[in-house]
């Protein structure tokens, strides 16, 4: 029940925090570097990765949303934490996120110790 309930929370919190606004400029640049982070990893992220990373999970002018996604990809040991996962579907599931955004959650739920090669495509297809 508490876990429904914080994930429907989620969902709720996420829905306005994906505007085309914010993901314009800056939030497109934030999402290719993600991206281009995920696509390099090799069990985690590297300590330039996790600057990178947190310098965008800490930037208040971009949605909550990317800064999750840049938290989540952060923490990753191999595979994204349970909570990682959790907020990477919230995020797919958000009406409000951009397809890209969705696509990108949807590939760092599923990493396995590297991205697959396929991963790597649709990353390079995503954001070139």
């Amino acid at each position: 029940m508490i876990k429904t309930l914080t994930k429907s929370l989620i969902v709720l919190m996420l829905g306005g925090l994906f505007s085309q606004a914010a993901m314009a400029q800056d939030g497109a640049s934030a999402l290719k570097t993600i991206a281009d982070i995920v696509a390099s990893i090799n069990h985690y992220p590297s300590d330039a990765d996790k600057a990178a990373l947190a310098e965008i999970s800490g930037n208040d002018s971009l949605p909550q949303g990317l800064r999750n996604i840049a938290d989540t990809v952060a923490n990753i040991s191999h595979a994204a934490s349970a909570d990682g996962k959790e907020a990477m579907a919230a995020i797919q599931a958000n009406e409000s996120a951009p397809d890209r955004a969705k696509e990108l959650a949807g590939i760092i739920a599923s990493l396995n110790h590297v991205a697959s090669d396929e991963a790597k495509n649709r990353l390079a297809e995503l954001f070139p």
